[in-house]
């Protein structure tokens, strides 16, 4: 069995994802599928690259699913792997993914390991799996979202400053914020208050009924449209009045205009920066086509800019209602020791066990070496023409929208033909 092949991947058809040729998750489907016919009026959202059940990825050659490769071949895992999990050596512990996106996806968050299993005993219909679903998304172009509470001093201007954003909550649950959080934490005790608070007003805007979030939300809009980014106060600006506009458009009158914009970080990334996205913590994606890395898991539990199933009980029982500066939702890259040649090759490693990602880029007639890794790598490129190898052994070509499986402990190479060859790597080692 090789440890080295190309994968066909497959596209799903969200109606968040960018339309027709403009997807980069289309074009990636393009570029392996010769059957792959992109139609300019439809939406590609996701490519999935892995094992998961839903869009099994295949061997691009012989058309057998990867699942059914690491089945009969469990080195191509690897041992340490493999008796780490529970999916075993058949199933890959993560699922990676290229996301295009058009309009904003669904404010949600993930349960832990613990919760998972409780909510899919109570409820298997709507969470499927036992497990939890931490996430890192890496930006590939310029890219938006909702990432974690904001600063409680944030939260608590808006308050003080945008009357609509008040009015969706009991005034007790308001004035209780407003006078009891505290602006600079210093103690773990601090931190405690300032959750409790939080938490009663977060539920409070969760709660809210239909009519009083659509006549808020309409008070809001309007002003909005009026007064710009001065409608917000201090931490009220152009960007985030342009942001609730086209929100709006989006999901007109819709509650996550408050629970998403007032509560939440809004976080802009550039190419090649990351955000870590933990159990319990809320967050969306806006716009902008990412790398994104989970573990293997579909639960989800959603509170805004969605048509489907909120689960509003658990959500404000599960959250941890930490705060930080956007900031400090940002994951830095570190150098990777274990790669050599005149590239450059960045880590991106979250403090979880199932999965980091390996950024590595060549100039044309570079060379840079990867060393075998403990465990199994889904390769992607991104830009740029080259080559992937298998050291002193097996070549392929290298292009856009090529993906690759790369089994443990496999030394691999890659050469740059053009101005940049980019890939990303997601790999799981114990």
């Amino acid at each position: 069995m090789s440890v080295l092949f190309q994968l066909q991947c497959g596209a799903q058809k969200y109606d968040w994802g960018k339309i027709g040729k403009s997807s980069s998750v289309a074009k990636f489907a393009a570029a392996t599928d010769l059957t792959f016919e992109i139609d300019e009026k439809t939406p590609y959202a996701e490519l999935w690259m892995g094992t998961h059940p839903s869009v099994p990825s295949k061997n691009l050659e012989t058309q057998v699913t990867l699942h059914d490769i690491l089945d009969k071949d469990p080195s191509l895992v690897g041992t340490a792997v493999a008796t780490k999990f529970d999916s075993g050596s058949a199933y890959l512990p993560f699922l990676f993914k290229v996301l295009s996106i058009q309009k904003v996806l669904s404010i949600q968050a993930h349960p832990d390991k613990s919760l998972a299993k409780i909510l899919h005993e109570n409820d298997p219909k709507n969470y499927p799996d036992d497990n939890h679903k931490p996430e890192m998304a890496i930006a590939l172009t310029n890219f938006e979202g909702f990432c974690g509470f904001r600063p409680v001093k944030e939260i608590k201007s808006f308050l003080e400053s945008v009357p609509e954003f008040r009015s969706v909550v009991p005034e007790e649950v308001a004035k209780a914020f407003t006078d009891g959080v505290i602006d600079e934490p210093q103690t773990e005790q601090d931190e405690a208050v300032n959750k409790s608070y939080l938490q009663k007003l977060f539920q409070g805007v969760m709660t809210a009924s239909d009519a009083t979030i659509k006549g808020a939300a309409e008070k809001l809009v309007a002003r909005v449209q009026n007064e710009s980014g001065s409608f917000a106060g201090s931490y009220g600006d152009d960007a985030i009045a342009d942001l609730l506009l086209r929100l709006n458009v989006e999901f007109p009158l819709d509650i996550g205009l408050f629970c998403g914009v007032f509560l939440l970080n809004y976080v802009t990334l550039k190419a090649g920066e990351a955000i870590f996205l933990k159990a319990k913590d809320p967050h969306a994606y806006i716009s902008g086509d990412i790398i994104e890395c989970m573990a293997a898991s579909d639960n989800v539990v959603r509170a805004g800019f969605t048509p489907k199933f909120k689960d509003v009980k658990n959500l404000v029982e599960m959250l941890t209602y930490e705060c930080a500066p956007v900031d400090e939702q940002k994951m830095k890259p570190a150098s990777f020791e274990r790669s050599s040649g005149d590239g450059l090759v960045y880590l991106y490693d979250p403090p979880i066990p199932e999965f980091a990602v390996l950024r590595t880029q060549v100039s044309k007639g570079q060379k840079e070496t990867i060393q075998g890794l403990g465990g199994p790598s889904v390769v992607v490129v991104t830009e740029g023409k080259g080559t992937i190898s298998i050291k002193g052994g097996k070549t392929m070509a290298a292009e856009p929208g090529f993906v690759f499986f790369v089994g443990a402990h496999t030394e691999i190479e890659y050469v740059g033909f053009e101005d940049k060859l980019i890939t990303y790597g997601a790999f799981c080692e114990v």
